[in-house]
């Protein structure tokens, strides 16, 4: 998925890699996230009692998937990760893991992930796992150095996740499903933005193209954070719409939506690191409490 988590500067260590090290090539954080977002999608899909080993099958078929997507972005990256404090000791420019172990690592995972769910699972979900990888890999990636456009085409695999929960539970991928990845993709849009302009000096050190690196006012930063934040309020309301979520899910969406609204808000009129770090850590509070109030009130 792309969604990010703030990662604090950590410090050299010696070569010879851990099982720590495996966790943080595999982004161990942000793959419990998709993994969230995968049993969320799956949940609100199936229908009658609920089959717990179906579910368990499908969240494991996305953690090898989305571990190894996230193995293969920093095997690309290794380089320009070398030049930025926030990554510059993750387990390939740390030295502690060759570049073609990261390399084998990324595509043994990514693989196992995409043939577990095409034979245990279904072939939906598996092609929905695949794509996530494809665009991550061969779409965001590159384009991170090329164009700011990069942030709303990470956002695409970063919504995934929950459709191939769904698919994993009914084997379709209906209107309803979609909404799921609608919020996943407005979320995620506010979230980076923030990310962005706390490290837009390390993202320019590293040599990356992001909106926060050409504004250096943030006034564009600032006004397409306020933008996504409230597409994002409107498609969390959806789920009634469809069906999907009772009449008293629309009371919390709302209110956690106004909420993040206001966050977004205030760092577009203040635009400072202070601002921006309540907005992401609004979002990190924020989805959380909007997926789990769609489980608890799922129609």
């Amino acid at each position: 998925m792309k969604t990010a988590v703030i990662e604090p500067p950590a410090l050299p260590i010696e070569r010879g890699w851990t099982m720590a090290d495996l966790a943080q090539l595999v982004k161990a954080r942000l793959t419990f996230l998709v993994l969230i977002t995968t049993a969320v999608g799956f949940y609100v899909g199936w229908q009658g009692p609920m089959d717990y080993m179906a579910l368990l099958h499908a969240i494991f078929g996305t953690a090898l998937a989305a571990g190894g997507a996230a193995a293969l972005n920093q095997w690309w990256e290794h380089k320009y990760d070398a030049l930025m404090v926030r990554t510059r000791a993750r387990p390939i420019p740390g030295g502690r893991m060759t570049v073609r172990e990261g390399l084998i690592v990324g595509v043994l995972l990514g693989s196992a992930g995409v043939v577990y769910l095409a034979i245990i699972v279904n072939l939906i979900s598996a092609m929905l796992a695949a794509a996530t990888i494809a665009i991550y890999l061969f779409a965001y990636t590159p384009l991170k150095r090329i164009t700011v456009a990069n942030t709303l085409v990470g956002a695409v695999p970063g919504a995934l996740p929950p459709l191939i929960g769904w698919a994993a539970a009914r084997n379709d991928l209906v209107l309803p499903a979609w909404t799921l990845f609608a919020i996943l993709f407005f979320w995620q849009l506010p979230h980076f933005f923030a990310i962005g302009w706390i490290y837009r000096e390390d993202y320019l050190r590293g040599g990356f193209v992001m909106l926060s690196g050409e504004d250096l006012e943030g006034a564009r930063t600032g006004r397409q954070s306020v933008l996504f934040t409230l597409l994002l309020l409107v498609a969390s309301l959806t789920p009634v719409w469809l069906g999907i979520a009772r009449l008293v899910y629309l009371p919390i969406a709302l209110s956690l939506g106004a909420i993040f609204l206001l966050l977004a808000f205030r760092f577009q009129t203040q635009r400072t690191p202070s601002s921006a770090r309540q907005l992401f850590l609004g979002s990190i509070i924020y989805l959380p409490l909007l997926l789990g109030a769609l489980v608890l009130v799922k129609r």
